[in-house]
């Protein structure tokens, strides 16, 4: 009785017009706009209106907040339904990438918590579904799922990095392009280097920036889908 009453009264003192799933929508939204290094959660409570105090109603930590962020995003990516592996780990593979860029900061946080909340299990679970429909043995599952998934994590960082430096220089990427190529090819200590890329760069013709990425994503992630393709053949 006096548990009840004590969890009654706590209810009724929690700060009105807030909610755990506003708090973690604004969370989202400080974090794309502002980074992980600047939030605190301070600054979410000013951008809440609300006191910090009224924030840790709904929870605990910091970084219990920030494993809401990070399930929050992982429900944007939309889980296909495609009856072959091929188009399924495509689609999984290509939405994962854009959550990355489009989140930048849900790469340090992937490798910082499990990722055990429901939106990132869904999705884990359709990955594995997806690698399922490949027909290789159990034990090459997991195989799979590190070599197309780390690819794209990796990949999905390194152009979210990209992006972020292109940001803080105040230019656009493809004039960041531009202008890191022409001082590379300027540096007499990269002359030899500068000549052995040389067909590399032309290759690249006029494309720009986000053509070059997609064009390298695609190709890469054709490579692992015919490698694993190959493995199905062996058996």
């Amino acid at each position: 009785m006096w548990l009840a009453d004590k969890e009654r009264r706590r209810k009724s003192s929690q700060p009105t017009g807030l909610d755990r799933a506003r708090i973690t929508s604004t969370t989202v939204r400080l974090l794309d706009a502002e980074g992980l290094d600047k939030f605190s959660m301070r600054r979410l409570a000013a951008e809440l209106n609300v006191t910090a105090m009224s924030v840790y109603w709904y929870v605990e930590t910091k970084d219990e907040l920030l494993e809401l962020a990070l399930d929050e995003v992982y429900g944007e990516v939309p889980l296909p339904h495609a009856d072959d592996w091929q188009t399924g780990l495509r689609q999984l593979a290509t939405w994962y990438r854009a959550l990355l860029v489009r989140h930048p900061w849900a790469s340090p946080l992937g490798g910082r918590y499990l990722n055990i909340g429901p939106h990132s299990l869904e999705f884990s679970r359709a990955v594995q579904h997806a690698v399922r429909k490949t027909e290789l043995p159990p034990e090459d599952i997991t195989g799979v799922i590190a070599a197309v998934f780390q690819f794209v994590y990796g990949f999905g960082t390194m152009e979210a990095h990209f992006l972020a430096q292109t940001t803080e220089s105040g230019l656009t990427p493809d004039e960041y392009y531009r202008q890191s190529l022409k001082l590379f090819r300027s540096n007499e200590d990269m002359t030899q280097m500068a000549e052995e890329t040389r067909d590399l760069v032309e290759a690249r013709g006029t494309a720009t920036i986000v053509e070059m990425h997609n064009r390298d994503f695609d190709f890469a992630l054709n490579l692992l889908l015919a490698g694993i393709e190959a493995m199905r053949q062996r058996r």
